[in-house]
């Protein structure tokens, strides 16, 4: 009933919306057309009923990203008063309070979220922030081990230790890369060390708008990251076993050990959420198919756990009649299962999407426990709130917005009309039923695909095209058979009977690797963009949200954004250069985008992978020193470069000899814009830029789009906050 009268409620708002629509229609007259405007919107509010709450946790999602969008104190004290502002002003001196209350409730309230949520990410930073080191240090440190997170896949384990920052003694967390080979084997959390390594401070993002390590090392409290290049001292051992995080990584080397390569990998992710010892190409493969959400513990894991426990703790209390007349089983049962998921959380490390996921999960059973309706908005709601509240930054974050956006489609699609009517209860056979079942299924994963698909663009720069045929058969093959066998096999290895189970669990695991590889490998399945900005994102954010929070045909109003999106995406070009925060990798964007030329042939593949994701090219890199549009030698290489009739001379330095000033200012006299590792003399004066050490240090990363003659850079988005520290020229 409840369901049935907000939907009604719904149709109704939008022939209120629609009178306000009618406006446009005559000359505007300030006074009256103004009031006929607040009526409509006053009708809205008043017959939106609940739909109207889930669009307080966004006004406190805004708040956060203000936050992060605004460049310092100053100016987010400024939003914060405003905000408070203009609350006090609807609650206490709204003209005439018996007009427009709702209208009058929601300005409150909405002003009131976006200054919470500023505030409350304002007050994490300033409690869990701690200041990178200023420059990269090498030595001999002693520390305590905090974490240790296992990494066979990449040869390697990594640590995270409390030690002291050289020359000021101030107490700093880093994160340590430690290789194969150390006889680290027998360090545990809690153990004292010595050991040989190089520090670095946190990376900011290689490019305008990329990862930023140096932002979630702040929340994190990390204040450097480095790797172990000597031999590690123990001088007190840890404590194996006393601590969640231990037996985590007991259970993940158990599995490892019963289960070898990317079999044991993909079991360890799904028992204990350690994701280690997944290889990058079978990785790679899952993200490709979209079947990346399945090595992350989310709803679908927790959900499968907690439905197992509530299921097996119904039937096996039903076994006993002297309780099944004395307790309400289903209320014991889901006790057992919210346990279980309790437990599964906490035991996979409490990521984002497995908390959401566990809040959520507690939601649902409290609301079947009362006879309420479990699939709602609301508990959505509810949950983001949550999550947002203990961890702002996590709304920055792929995880977060993935996680939600996917739910948020789901509860959307299975309360509108249509799906409620295409599911209802019905006579027909059984085959018929299922059919059913499998079209739903099938469409679901075809709309989260969509919704997903800008999220992936604006993160990781790609998205699979076929990810909806992958999840209708990897979802149930993870649900019904791998992870089941894998409890089991955990559950037998208690009396050494689990062989059977391992086994099993490892073929059904080959068969979703084949399965991701299968459709990672057809033609288009993978589409890369440059770039989207953060324009392009928020058009798909705020429509998505949008078609997502309300119902009815008002609903449709979120495809505007949306569509406009999609233009953004249509018309998006790449940079034309590309210029790393330290001059020494240079990207060209040539052959109308079809090719990358690079200025260093580089080995890291992080910064390969980072050049092609920015410039949206795929293939391998051509060094600009083989590349027959440039002359180089030791030095410098110049190239011309056409864009739209006009040449742009470039002069890029590739040396780090000493260069006679002289010819350096001739040559730089001849370029358009001049880019370098180095300092440049005064005397080096191009065309329009010049952008070397000096600048660099300044501004970070560099974009640039010769067509529109600008320059983006990584400073322009990271303004004061404790994460970046530009060097003074």
């Amino acid at each position: 009933m409840a369901s049935q009268a907000t939907a009604s409620n719904e149709n109704n708002a939008c022939h209120g919306l629609a009178g306000g629509a009618a406006l446009q229609h005559r000359p505007w007259n300030s006074k009256s057309d103004l009031s006929r405007v607040l009526a409509a919107l006053e009708r809205f509010l008043s017959r939106a009923g609940f739909d109207r709450g889930p669009w307080l946790v966004v006004a406190f999602g805004a708040g956060i990203a203000a936050w992060f969008g605004l460049p310092g104190p100053l100016h987010w004290a400024a939003f914060g008063a405003v905000c408070a502002a203009i609350a006090a002003l609807a609650a206490w001196v709204w003209p005439d309070r018996a007009r427009f209350p709702h209208l009058r409730v929601a300005l409150c309230a909405v002003f009131l979220m976006f200054f919470a949520g500023c505030l409350t990410v304002w007050t994490k930073s300033a409690l869990v922030g701690h200041e990178a080191i200023d420059r990269p240090v090498s030595g001999v440190f002693l520390g305590k081990v905090l974490g240790v997170d296992e990494q066979p896949a990449e040869r390697r384990v990594r640590w995270l230790v409390a030690t002291r920052e050289p020359g000021l003694g101030r107490r700093i967390k880093v994160r340590l890369n430690v290789a194969d080979g150390l006889g680290v084997e027998s360090v545990s959390p809690g153990a004292v060390i010595r050991f040989e390594a190089r520090l670095m401070p946190p990376a900011p993002p290689m490019f305008p708008g990329g990862y930023n390590f140096a932002r979630a090392a702040w929340f994190s409290g990390l204040s450097a990251s480095g790797k172990v290049s000597g031999k590690v001292e123990i001088v007190t051992s840890g404590g194996e076993g006393e601590t969640l995080e231990a037996a985590r990584s007991v259970l993940s080397r158990h599995v490892r050990e019963r289960l070898s390569g990317s079999q044991g990998g993909i079991a360890a992710a799904l028992a204990s959420g350690d994701r280690g010892g997944i290889v990058e190409e079978d990785a790679q493969a899952m993200r490709d198919a979209g079947l990346a959400h399945l090595l992350a513990i989310s709803g679908l894991h927790v959900s499968a756990v907690i439905g197992a426990a509530y299921f097996l703790a119904l039937r096996l209390l039903a076994l006993s009649p002297a309780l099944a007349l004395r307790f309400r089983l289903p209320v014991v049962a889901a006790l057992c299962g919210a346990l279980a998921g309790i437990a599964y959380t906490l035991l996979t490390g409490s990521q984002v999407p497995t908390v959401r996921s566990c809040i959520g999960a507690m939601l649902v059973l409290i609301a079947l426990a009362l006879g309420r309706e479990a699939l709602s908005l609301r508990l959505l709601a509810v949950a983001g709130f949550a999550v947002l509240l203990l961890w702002p930054e996590s709304l920055t974050g792929p995880s977060f917005q993935m996680s939600f956006a996917a739910v948020l489609a789901i509860v959307a699609l299975a309360t509108c009309g249509p799906v409620r009517r295409f599911l209802a209860p019905r006579e027909e056979s059984w085959l018929s039923r299922l059919m059913r079942q499998a079209v739903m299924l099938f469409v679901t994963g075809f709309v989260i695909e969509i919704v997903l698909m800008p999220i992936g663009f604006y993160h990781f720069h790609r998205a699979g095209a076929y990810g909806a045929l992958a999840n209708v058969l990897a979802i149930p093959l993870t649900t019904f058979a791998v992870m089941p066998c894998i409890a089991l096999a955990l559950l037998f290895d208690l009396v050494g009977l689990g062989g059977p189970f391992w086994w099993l669990a490892g073929q059904f695991i080959d068969l979703l690797l084949g399965l991701a590889h299968k459709i990672s490998a057809l033609p288009g399945a993978v589409s890369v963009l440059p770039a989207m900005g953060t324009g392009g994102f928020l058009l798909f954010v705020s429509g998505g949200l949008w078609l997502g929070l309300w119902s009815g045909r008002v609903r449709l109003l979120g495809l505007v954004p949306a569509c406009l999106g999609i233009v953004w995406l249509i018309l998006l070009e790449p940079p034309d250069i590309l210029v790393t925060g330290d001059g020494r990798h240079v990207g060209l964007v040539v052959d109308n985008g079809e090719r990358l030329v690079t200025l260093r042939d580089t080995g890291s593949d992080y910064v390969r992978d980072n050049l092609r994701e920015f410039a949206g090219v795929e293939g391998e890199l051509t060094p600009l020193a083989s590349w027959p549009g440039a002359r180089c030698n030791r030095e410098f290489c110049s190239v011309r470069i056409e864009r739209q009739g006009r040449s742009w001379d470039l002069l890029i330095a590739r040396g780090r000899d000493q260069v006679p000033e002289r010819a350096l200012a001739a040559a730089c006299d001849k370029a358009d814009i001049v880019i370098a590792d180095r300092w440049l003399p005064r005397s080096c004066s191009p065309r329009w830029l010049k952008a070397d050490r000096n600048m660099l240090q300044r501004t970070g990363g560099l974009a640039i789009r010769l067509r529109q003659k600008s320059v983006e850079t990584v400073a322009e988005g990271q303004g004061h906050h404790g994460w970046w520290t530009p060097r003074a020229p």
